[in-house]
This record gives structure tokens, sequence and C-alpha cells, in this order.
């Protein structure tokens, strides 16, 4: 049955409520997302006290947050605060009036389990083995190290997207101050003897690595949709930088893909993803859309804080694309067996030199989604495949990787994958291209041979002599349609190999 979770984040910039729905471990989906601008950090005076007006504003908007949970019947909740609360020395004081005038219990999160959450997060939905994440609060800026997915280092800095607004005239910026601002995050990080030239992914968590990656998406006129394992890279951030750094505030606000309330600190916040890149010598950066609230979460529903949720990210978000679209998981393991025989002989006889192992590894994915686009409308699932693969969240995969997997999982002939392809086409060096044609043609092939989902088909013996293949189907009944479907469907492989395919059918 269908359960709901809230987490409620009291951060230094704004306060955010977040609600999912999710049935047991899977079929994780936001159902509300509230953010409220509240500038906590803002209202604490000189002895770094949360003043009454700011205590006003943080129980105002616990209460109108309240108002929206009452919807819903939940099975875990937590209301965390992390930097704003932390730093004020009126802490206790805080959670009592929270506690007596809400009903809600307030955790405050230390730095090292602000940290851990963000990590957590990271590993249990993206598929990094190695990496680093990075995560800019209005107060604070969380840095952490993994490998073999396990933390291994993690360190929170005094400093947030806030605090660095002080370096940035933002109606008069310059090279200069952001050359100072720079050199103030070089001399933190440097304290860190673990941040050194790994050549690793950063990952990115929270709203400033959020609008940064809208706004690339803007300027590059972006054509997929979705947020999540957006990649960039270093000259992509010094490139929005140098376009920042003209602007007032009000040309700033104006940015498509850039929140009002961020147009002072967007700039300044974007300098630690440079410098964290440099010093590192970053593969590339990558957003991570799942962060702090998603890490309390995995943690409530996993019950263990050392305990991965997801032991494969990848899988786990194939098998709910399966559940989702009502796909039959015999099916799909039938499908991918029969793929198989016709994918190993292939790539070892030498046919095609652009064909390797490796590829399997998203092949396989392919079987389980092929034609997952018949959930919406048989006559069209060629186009409704690629559609739904290439512009939805799939946890595990970058947004190349994700394009790979919908143009294999949506081949129907040459023609549909090439207008499929054509606004990608620069994505893609030509033997790649010619590589995905080939594999989509694979797959076309191998769902022929099950074309009535009766699994008639057996084994598979494939043989390539004198540049023709043999594919022999042995069948456990009768097997006219689906002899009718390989001998129909054939061309297209005969086509992406420049060879001829002789199938025959036998009875086992």
């Amino acid at each position: 049955m269908k359960q709901f979770s809230a987490v409620i984040d009291i951060g230094a910039n704004s306060m955010r409520l977040v609600i999912y729905s999710h049935i047991g471990f899977f079929r994780v989906q936001e159902v509300e997302n509230v953010k409220m601008v509240a500038y906590l950090r803002n209202h604490l005076d000189n002895d770094s006290n949360l003043t009454s007006e700011g205590l006003v504003v943080l129980i105002d908007t616990l209460s109108s947050f309240q108002k929206v949970i009452k919807s819903y019947e939940l099975d875990h909740f937590i209301c965390a605060a992390t930097s704003a609360i932390r730093m004020a020395e009126n802490r206790e004081d805080i959670k009592e009036r929270v506690k007596k005038e809400t009903g809600l219990t307030m955790t405050l999160l230390s730095e090292e389990e602000e940290a851990y959450y963000g990590y957590f997060a990271v590993v249990n939905s993206t598929s990094f083995e190695e990496g680093f994440t990075v995560d800019i609060g209005g107060g604070s800026t969380e840095i952490t190290y993994f490998k073999d997915r396990e933390l291994i280092h993690s360190h929170s800095f005094p400093f947030g997207s806030l605090t660095l607004m002080e370096f940035i005239d933002v109606n008069n910026s310059s090279n200069k101050q952001l050359d100072r601002l720079r050199e103030f995050i070089y001399d933190h990080f440097s304290q860190l003897d673990w941040i050194d030239e790994k050549n690793v992914p950063i990952i990115g968590i929270g709203g400033s690595a959020r609008n940064m990656v809208e706004i690339d998406q803007t300027y590059k006129d972006y054509p997929l949709a979705g947020l999540h394992q957006y990649e960039m890279f270093d000259s992509d951030i010094e490139q929005i930088s140098q376009h920042l750094i003209k602007l007032n505030k009000k040309q700033t606000e104006d940015i498509e893909g850039l929140s009002k309330d961020r147009a002072e600190s967007i700039l300044p916040a974007m300098q630690v993803f440079y410098c964290l890149y440099n010093l590192t010598k970053a593969s590339q950066f990558v957003l991570s859309r799942k962060g702090l609230r998603e890490g309390i979460f995995y943690e409530q529903l996993s019950g263990n804080i050392n305990r991965h949720l997801y032991h494969n990210v990848l899988q786990n978000s194939i098998e709910e694309l399966i559940q989702e679209y009502e796909l039959y998981p015999d099916q799909a393991a039938y499908n991918r067996d029969l793929t198989k025989k016709l994918y190993y002989p292939l790539i070892d006889s030498g046919l095609s030199s652009i064909l390797s192992a490796r590829d399997w590894d998203i092949m396989k994915y392919a079987c389980d989604v092929y034609n997952l686009g018949s959930y919406v409308d048989s006559e069209s699932s060629s186009q409704h495949s690629f559609y739904l693969l290439a512009n939805r969240t799939i946890d595990g995969l970058t947004h190349k990787e994700r394009l790979r997997l919908a143009l294999l999982a949506s081949f129907k002939n040459k023609n549909v994958y090439k207008r499929f392809l054509k606004p990608y086409k620069n994505w893609f060096s030509k033997s790649e291209r010619q590589k995905l044609r080939i594999l989509g043609a694979i797959l076309k092939l191998a769902y022929s041979l099950n074309s009535t989902k009766r699994q008639v088909v057996s084994d598979v013996n494939v043989s390539v002599e004198e540049e023709k293949i043999f594919i022999e189907c042995f069948c456990n009944q009768d097997y006219k349609p689906e002899a009718y479907q390989a001998e129909k469907q054939k061309k297209h492989l005969e086509k992406a190999l420049n060879t001829q395919i002789n199938i025959s059918f036998h009875n086992h």
C-alpha cells in the first residue's frame, strides 16, 4: 500500500516541506514541495541569538507547513534544522518554543550529520562509486569524499551562499572581487589534505547548484527535460560567472532559471564549485536533485544509518519503470536472454569493429524497458517509449546515458531512429550513432522472436560464415507468428551491418 513520509528542512536561507509517497522502499515520488524564504541567518543578533522577529518567522512558517501535513497520514516525519539554528546561542529555547507553539519536535543536525545526509542521498540516487559531494547552504558548506560508495571524509565550512555575498557587489561586480573570493575559498579548502587531485566527479547538492544548472540549460537551449545528474565542466561554470559579473541585480533577477531570492548569492556560491573543481582536477560537475532531505528520508526508510538503501541504484530505477508501466518481469527476463544469445556471437564474430562486450551494460536495461510506450498507445509505442525514457529522471543514469537508453528501447527502424536522434546528433560521434543503430536493430530482432509473448523459442544458435549470419531458433511449440515477424524485422539488422541474415526455425 502507498505510504507517505515528510521532511521539514529549516535552513539559513529558506525552509522547505517535502512530502514523499512510496510503496515500502520503492516507487518514491515527491507529492508536495513547499518552499518559504525565511533568511533566518539574517535574524541572528550580535550575540548570535535568534531574535523575536526571527522566531515569529520560524513558527509562522512551521504552522503553515502543518496545515499541508494534515492532508496526509504520515508513516515517517522529521523536522530538521541546520546551520542557522545550530549557530544560535538560544537554540534550546528555540526548540522549546517550537514544541510549545506548534507541537513539532525540531531535530538539530550537527555539521557531521548534515554532511553525511548529503552523501547518503547521492550514493542512493546516482551510480557513482567515487566522488566529492558539495552542498552550499545559506550559512555553511558541506563537503564529503566517498569511495566504493563508502564515506571516507567529510567537513563543514562556516560559510555559505549568504556569507559569501559580502565579497561581491551585485550592482558593481568585477573580476577583482571574484579573484578575492576565490582566494578566500582556496585558503579554506587547502586546509583539508584530502581535497587533492583525484580526478573524480563533483556532485553538487542544493539550491545554488540547481539554479546554476538551470541557467546553463537556458543558455544552451537544452533539449532534454530534468536536472538530476546533469553534467557541466569548469569552463561552463566560468562562462556563466563571466556573464553574471557584467549584470546588475535587476538584470540578474530576470535570468531564466534563476530564483529571484538567489539573484545576489548565485555568483558567490558558484565559485565554491569552481574552486573545488580546480583543486580536485575533477572529471566533471554533476547535479544531484537529491540532497539533505532525501538523505534523511532514505535513512528513515532503511532504519540503519550505515545501510545503503539501494544496492544497485540503476537496477532499482529500472524495476520501478517495469512496475509503473505494467511490464512483465518474466517476459523482460526472457527477452533479455534471447537478446544476449544474439548479441555476444555477433560481438565475437568481429562483423563490426565498433561493437564491444561493454555495450551490454546499457543493452540489458534496454531489454527490460523495450517498447515501454505501448502502455500509453500501442500504435505509437516507439514515439512514447523514446519521449518517456528521454525526458524523465532515471536514477543511476546521466542525461547522455538516459538518451542512449531511450534510443535503444524505442528502436523501430532507421528513419524513426534518425528522427529521434536529430536534435542530439552532436552528442554522439559517427561511430557511436552507428553502434546505437546496430544495437537497436539487435533488440528489435530479438523481440520479434517473442512476438506472441508465448516464449516459443527455447534456444538460439548464431554462427557467422563468409560474412553471412545464420540464426537457428529451436522451438517448443508452433512458431509460425514468430517466424513471420523475424523475417520481417531482420532487414533492420541486415542494413545496419550490411550483411545477409538467414533465420531458420526447428521444433525442439
